[in-house]
Parts: C-alpha cells; sequence; structure tokens
C-alpha cells in the first residue's frame, strides 16, 4: 500500500468484513442460546395443537389435513409404527433421522430436535433444513400410531423478506464501498495538498497557500501549516535582512579604515589632519570591535541551552555600579540622576543582567537631552522584581516602537552613527530577559522619552 488513500480504503473495508462476520457469530450466540429454546417451546405448542385437533377430529382425512398445514408454511413428516413414511409441504435437505427418536415418540414422547440441535458458530440452526432440527409429538387416531415431525418452511415464510433483506445487505456492501471510496479521497486531499506544499516548502518556496477551510483535526493542521509557513517565510527574511545588514554593518567601518589608512601614507597631511584620520581609524575600528562583540553575544544567546549561570545577587548594587562605571558619560552631558534602589536580592546570570542594564543605561545617556534626567526605579512584587528605567530624551516614534527590538533595527540612522550604535543593543535586552522568563515593556512619546519597565522572577 504505497498511498494513504489506498491504506484507508483497505483499512475501511477489512473493517466492513471483520464487523460483519464478528456480528454474524454474535446473533448465532445469541440464537443458540436465547432464541433456540424460545422457537422449541413455540414450535412445540405449535406441533400439540394439530396434535389436539386432528385427535379431536377423527372424521378428518390426515393426509389432506396435514397437506393444508403443510401449505400455510411447515414442513411435515409423518411415520407410522409400520415404517410407512409421508412429506408435506417443504423438502427437507437432509431426510436422515435416528430410528431411537421415532421410536420414543411413536411411544408418546415429544422430540425436541430444535432445543437439541448442536451449537455451530458457523451454522444458524434456524436455517438447518433437517429432519433432526424438528419437533415430534405422538398422535393417535383409528387405533393406528404416528409420529409427526415438523418445522417452519423458512423459504416459504421468509421467502420474500430472504431476498429482501438479500438485496438490501449486497446493495448496503456496494454503497458503503462506493462511499468509502469517495469520502475517503475527500479525507485524503487535504492531505495530498499539505504534502505538495511541504515539498514546496523543501525546496525554499515559502509563498504557499492552502484551500483548506475545515474545522476538524486536518483543516487545524492546515491552520498550523499555513501559520509555520509565513514564520518560516518571516525568518527566512530576517535572516537575508540580517546577513545583509551584518554585511553593511561590517563593510562600513572597514572601508573607513581602509580609506582613511590610504590617505595616510601621503606626506602632505598637516599634524592636525593626521591626528584626525587616527582618531577616526580608532573608532571605527571600536564600532567593529563592538558588533563582533554583540553578534557573538547573540550567537550565545540563540543556542539557549545551559547557558544561564545563576547565582544570588544584589540587583540593586548591580545597577549602582553601572551607574558608577557610565558617570563620566551622564556627568558630561549634565544629567540628573534618580535613584529608588532598594536592596534585592535575585537568583539570575549575574554577568547577563549586567550587560542589560548597561546597554539600557548607555541608551538613556546616549539619547538624551543636555540638561535632562534618568529615573531608576525597582519595585518588589511578590516573586517578581520590576525594574524601571525612564529618561527625558528624544523618544520614539510610536510606529517604531514594535520594531525597536529587531535586530539592526534602527530608528534615526543619521544620529545612530554618529553615537555608534550597531542596533543590536536592545535586541540583545529583550533575548537575555526572556532567558530568565521575564518580560520588557516600552512606553514611549516622541521628544519627551523613553520609559523600559522590565519583569524579572527572583528565582
Amino acid at each position: 500500500m504505497k498511498t494513504l488513500y489506498l491504506r484507508i480504503v483497505i483499512t475501511i473495508i477489512f473493517v466492513m468484513i471483520f464487523s460483519s462476520l464478528m456480528s454474524f457469530f454474535i446473533s448465532n450466540v445469541f440464537y443458540h442460546y436465547t432464541l433456540k429454546p424460545y422457537n422449541d417451546k413455540k414450535l412445540t405448542k405449535m406441533a400439540l395443537t394439530i396434535q389436539d385437533f386432528y385427535e379431536k377430529n377423527n372424521g378428518i382425512n390426515i393426509d389432506e389435513y396435514l397437506n393444508h398445514i403443510g401449505k400455510l408454511g411447515y414442513q411435515i413428516y409423518v411415520v407410522d409404527d409400520k415404517g410407512n413414511r409421508s412429506f408435506y409441504g417443504g423438502r427437507y435437505r437432509e431426510k436422515k433421522l435416528n430410528d431411537s427418536v421415532i421410536e420414543s415418540v411413536l411411544s408418546g414422547d415429544v422430540y425436541h430436535g430444535i432445543a437439541q440441535f448442536p451449537t455451530s458458530l458457523l451454522v444458524t440452526g434456524f436455517f438447518d433444513n433437517t429432519l433432526e432440527n424438528t419437533i415430534g409429538v405422538p398422535i393417535v387416531t383409528n387405533n393406528k400410531q404416528y409420529a409427526l415431525f415438523i418445522r417452519p418452511n423458512v423459504e416459504l415464510q421468509f421467502g420474500e423478506l430472504r431476498i429482501l433483506f438479500s438485496i438490501i445487505l449486497m446493495m448496503t456492501i456496494i454503497l458503503s464501498i462506493l462511499f468509502v471510496l469517495i469520502s475517503t479521497r475527500y479525507i485524503v486531499k487535504p492531505i495530498i495538498k499539505l504534502t505538495e506544499a511541504t515539498k514546496r516548502i523543501a525546496e525554499g518556496k515559502y509563498n504557499v497557500q492552502l484551500q483548506i477551510k475545515r474545522q476538524d483535526e486536518i483543516g487545524k493542521l492546515a491552520n498550523y501549516f499555513s501559520r509555520m509557513t509565513k514564520q518560516l517565510e518571516q525568518i527566512e527574511e530576517m535572516r537575508q535582512e540580517f546577513v545583509s545588514n551584518v554585511s553593511h554593518e561590517i563593510q562600513s567601518p572597514l572601508a573607513s579604515i581602509k580609506g582613511f589608512s590610504q590617505t595616510l601614507k601621503s606626506n602632505e597631511l598637516t599634524e592636525e589632519q593626521r591626528h584626525s584620520y587616527l582618531s577616526i581609524i580608532e573608532a571605527e575600528s571600536s564600532r567593529l570591535s563592538l558588533l563582533s562583540k554583540q553578534l557573538l553575544t547573540l550567537a550565545s544567546l540563540d543556542k539557549e541551552e545551559n547557558i544561564l549561570q545563576k547565582t544570588n545577587f544584589d540587583i540593586a548594587e548591580q545597577i549602582k555600579l553601572v551607574i558608577r562605571t557610565t558617570e563620566w558619560s551622564w556627568r558630561t552631558k549634565e544629567l540628573a540622576i534618580d535613584m529608588e534602589l532598594p536592596s534585592t536580592i535575585i537568583n539570575a546570570d549575574k554577568n547577563m543582567l549586567h550587560q542589560v542594564w548597561t546597554n539600557l543605561i548607555t541608551n538613556s545617556i546616549k539619547f538624551n537631552h543636555q540638561g535632562g534626567s534618568i529615573s531608576i526605579k525597582i519595585r518588589n512584587d511578590g516573586h517578581v522584581v520590576e525594574v524601571e528605567i525612564q529618561d527625558t530624551g528624544i523618544g520614539i516614534k510610536e510606529e517604531d516602537l514594535h520594531q525597536i527590538f529587531n535586530r539592526f533595527f534602527i530608528v534615526d540612522k543619521a544620529r545612530i552613527r554618529k553615537e555608534s550604535s550597531s542596533g543590536l543593543g536592545l535586541a540583545i535586552v529583550k533575548q537575555i530577559i526572556e532567558l530568565h522568563n521575564g518580560q520588557i515593556h516600552v512606553t514611549s512619546i516622541l521628544g519627551k522619552g523613553t520609559s523600559f519597565i522590565l519583569s524579572i522572577p527572583k528565582m
């Protein structure tokens, strides 16, 4: 079975056949243990009624009487004490009957052949047209002894019904197989589409549209597949953009370094020009070094496997240390630093969080107005510590807020270039916070300032 369609069709047909066989066996067992005693009792009553009526009306010719009963839908076998045999009604498939049974009935006993019929899973006794599967009663008339054996003529009584049921059964089987073929195609068709879509994705073609509008499990699978396709397409675009940005960010300082290095070979430069060009080369080298360092940091964060080295430390002391480290920068801009940093012990990666505070505080200083302010607060909220870093800087446009954590995203490229930024700092911050199962939110008003709120579990 090479295809799912064929596998489902064969499986369903096998289940139908197996179910039919099991139904036959179960119904047969039900007949043998429940219906057979009831049929025996019912037919015995009928046989005794025939016996009683005839014995009370001896003037009736027994042959005519039994012939009429046979026409009503019964198979009758009569044998007298001299061994003479007569059949009325339908024919028996098998006319073998033990002589001891005949002698027993002739002597006055009732023969319960239906109740005593052997149990078999493959044969339903009700339809077994044999002399052994009958009810035997004695009949006495004109001082003559008869043994009468009777059973219903199933072919006569249920002939039309048997044909009708046979037609119904055959039509059910044929239509069931036909509907299985059609319905299975309906089930498998979306899977075929998914398979084709998967092949396209494997070839790197992510623009796949699945027109599957079902509400079942296959419909859900198709929806999730479509989402996955869009995410893969976005990831591919981000990968290409990332490669392009990295190439650009590396190429730009290298071109500056190369150009000014070649210019320095000239003997016509003044000392002031030479010193200026060397400063530019130094700044571009620093920017290139920062970029490579941040790329390595992102690469290590992307692995997310046993990367965190958690220890207990005071987050307030760590932030104060970053403030002291950046003192020259914020004093140069004459910034006011407002701190509400109560001692707060958390269990986290100390080095990574130091990187977070450094990036955020450096940005607050870098993009602040001369004489502005920076507010840093720590709030304890049960098992979570909340850190807010707010500045009075240039702010961020509302349409740019959802992109600031994207790698290489730069709000004001002209200004950022002067500030030697790579556009990776906030991406690193967000990834570190998420590694700690925390969250980061940002609000900003253009021209008035920006606020970052970080929520980090204490343990």
